[in-house]
């Protein structure tokens, strides 16, 4: 398959997750070792309280980054995006919570990728390059039993 052009804001058929539950909206960049996400919080997200993405939000805002990857992945090969989970989640810091109406960028590093495990390094900042949160991350695609 051809690569799409980036950005790529019609992305729901490259992830696993449907609405409610989605948490990426854009494709910003893509590469085999890096992935690059953003988000725009609205007032209908499930993770929102108080006018803030609450932390559990902000996890799952980067592993879904990571499935965009693998998802974007497999539609370049022709194949349908798997089901993934996290495995792990480890070294995890939030500095700050997004409010309503930011977008937030989520930048993936991938460190190893091995037989459907993938480790990675994520940090998420705002609209101003500030850091909002980051975390090593272990992702396992799903096998049929």
């Amino acid at each position: 398959m051809e690569k799409l052009q980036l950005p790529l804001q019609n992305i729901g058929h490259l992830i696993p997750q449907k609405w409610p539950f989605v948490m990426v909206d854009t494709l910003v960049q893509f590469s085999a070792e890096a992935v690059v996400s953003s988000f725009k919080v609205l007032e209908e997200n499930i993770f929102l309280k108080k006018g803030q993405l609450l932390e559990t939000g902000l996890i799952e805002n980067m592993a879904q980054t990571v499935a965009l990857h693998t998802g974007y992945d497999y539609f370049l090969k022709g194949s349908e995006a798997p089901t993934g989970y996290i495995g792990a989640v480890k070294k995890a810091e939030v500095y700050a919570l997004p409010n309503l109406n930011d977008t937030i960028t989520t930048k993936v590093n991938i460190l190893h990728e091995f037989n459907g495990v993938t480790m990675v390094a994520v940090e998420v900042v705002n609209a101003l390059g500030e850091k909002l949160a980051n975390a090593e991350m272990k992702t396992v695609i799903a096998t049929d039993a």
